[in-house]
C-alpha cells in the first residue's frame, strides 16, 4: 500500500509537500505513510487519494486494503500456546492506557465484572478452540479486576439480560454474580447499565465489544479477537454503544432488576 501510494504521487508530478498541503496533513506524515513508517487508516488513504485524483476502482482497492491493515485478527490458540494469562496480561495494558473504557455484553459477564466461580466457568467452556493454564489466566483476571476502584478512570458497562442471566454455572453461584454486580454499580467512576428483554431495541446485538477512548475497539468471538483501529469503525462502534446505552437501565432501576434476578436464582436453588 505504501508503494502504491508513493508510485501514484510520483505518476502525478506531485512533490510530497504540494501532496501533503492538498488533503491537509504535514508532509512527514505523507513521507512516513509512503515509507511504510506509518500505517493510514482508511480515511487517510481517501484524502490522499482524492488530492491524487484517482480513479475510484484503484481509490477502493487501496481503500479496502487500508481497512484490512487497520483490523488484527488475534487467534485464541496464539494466546494457549503462550498461555491464556499472556492474554490477560495485554488486556491489562490495553486497561492501563486508556482513560475511558466502554463495555457491551449480549453474552455473558465480561471478565471485570466475574466472582472467581463464574470466572473459572467462563474460561472452561466446554466446546473449547484450545485448552490452556485456566487457574493461572484467573489470577491474573482478578488482578485486573483492580482497574474497578482506579478513580483516574471511567468505566462504562451495558450488558443485555440475556447475558445476565445465562446460566453459565449453579444458581447460587449466578446468584451471587448478581449481588457482585450490584455492588459493582454503586462505584462512583464506574457506570453500569442493564438492557432488558423489554426493551425497544431495533438493533441487533451480534457480538461482545469494547471501546477504548478513540483508539481502538476489540471484538470478541469463540476462536479470537479482532481489533479495530480505522477511526471510522471506532465511531461506528461509539455510536452503537451510546444507542444501547440509551435504551439501558442505570442506577437504581438497573439495582432493582438485578436484585429481582439473583432472588429468582436463590430460590431455583
Amino acid at each position: 500500500m505504501a508503494a502504491a501510494i508513493r508510485n501514484l504521487r510520483l505518476a502525478s508530478g506531485l512533490s510530497g509537500e504540494r501532496l501533503a498541503l492538498r488533503c491537509g496533513m504535514s508532509q512527514s506524515k505523507v513521507s512516513r505513510i509512503e515509507t511504510g513508517r506509518t500505517l493510514p487508516s482508511a480515511t487517510d488513504v481517501q484524502q490522499i487519494l482524492n488530492a491524487l485524483g484517482v480513479d475510484d476502482d484503484t481509490q477502493e482497492e487501496l481503500i479496502s486494503l487500508a481497512r484490512t491493515a487497520n483490523a488484527e485478527y488475534q487467534d485464541v490458540r496464539a494466546s494457549v500456546r503462550r498461555g491464556l494469562h499472556y492474554r490477560q496480561r495485554e488486556l491489562a495494558s490495553l486497561e492501563t492506557n486508556a482513560k475511558r473504557i466502554r463495555f457491551f455484553m449480549p453474552t455473558l459477564v465480561t471478565g471485570l465484572l466475574q466472582v472467581p466461580e463464574y470466572m473459572r466457568a467462563a474460561m472452561s467452556p466446554p466446546v473449547d478452540p484450545a485448552s490452556g493454564d485456566v487457574s493461572r489466566a484467573v489470577a491474573f483476571k482478578l488482578e485486573r479486576q483492580s482497574l474497578l476502584h482506579d478513580k483516574s478512570k471511567r468505566l462504562e458497562f451495558v450488558l443485555t439480560e440475556s447475558a445476565i442471566r445465562w446460566r453459565l454455572c449453579e444458581p447460587s453461584v449466578m446468584a451471587l454474580q448478581l449481588d457482585h454486580l450490584v455492588s459493582v454499580s454503586r462505584i462512583p467512576h464506574v457506570r453500569l447499565g442493564v438492557l432488558p428483554l423489554s426493551a425497544p431495541v431495533g438493533e441487533g446485538a451480534y457480538h461482545t465489544f469494547t471501546v477504548y477512548d478513540r483508539t481502538l475497539v476489540t471484538i470478541e468471538m469463540f476462536t479470537g479477537r479482532v481489533v479495530l483501529l480505522d477511526p471510522k469503525d471506532i465511531d461506528h462502534y461509539q455510536k452503537l454503544y451510546s444507542y444501547f446505552s440509551e435504551r439501558a437501565a442505570f442506577d437504581d432501576d438497573a439495582r432493582s432488576l438485578l436484585q429481582g434476578w439473583a432472588e429468582g436464582f436463590r430460590a431455583d436453588g
